[in-house]
């Protein structure tokens, strides 16, 4: 289980590139919680990271609370001037949780 996952992620990270124009948004989506950073690879820094407790009266369904997340996300990274950025789903199905957060950074302003 541990093999495949690593290797679905070093496919997906495979195909990124990010620049300091572009940094990565990455994904981590567990059972009950999902987190992103949006990361500029070039000084290995972390620009904006948030997790679904930093959003305040977030409720609803996982997906929902994705979708929030994902919105407060962009609203946050547009307020430190990131534009747009490349999107990294890491070892998780473009599906679900992660698409909904996907769609929610897309509405909050963020271009991937």
């Amino acid at each position: 289980m541990q093999n495949s996952k690593l290797r679905r992620q070093k496919r997906t990270r495979g195909n990124i590139v990010s620049t300091e124009s572009r940094p990565r948004l990455s994904v981590h989506r567990s059972n009950k919680h999902i987190a992103v950073q949006i990361i500029d690879d070039t000084k290995g820094v972390t620009l904006v990271g948030m997790t679904e407790k930093h959003v305040e009266g977030i409720k609803g369904t996982k997906t929902e609370r994705a979708a929030l997340l994902g919105e407060a996300l962009a609203k946050k990274a547009v307020e430190k001037k990131i534009s747009t950025v490349v999107f990294d789903k890491g070892s998780f199905r473009y599906h679900g949780r992660v698409r909904a957060l996907a769609e929610g950074a897309r509405k909050g302003g963020l271009v991937f």
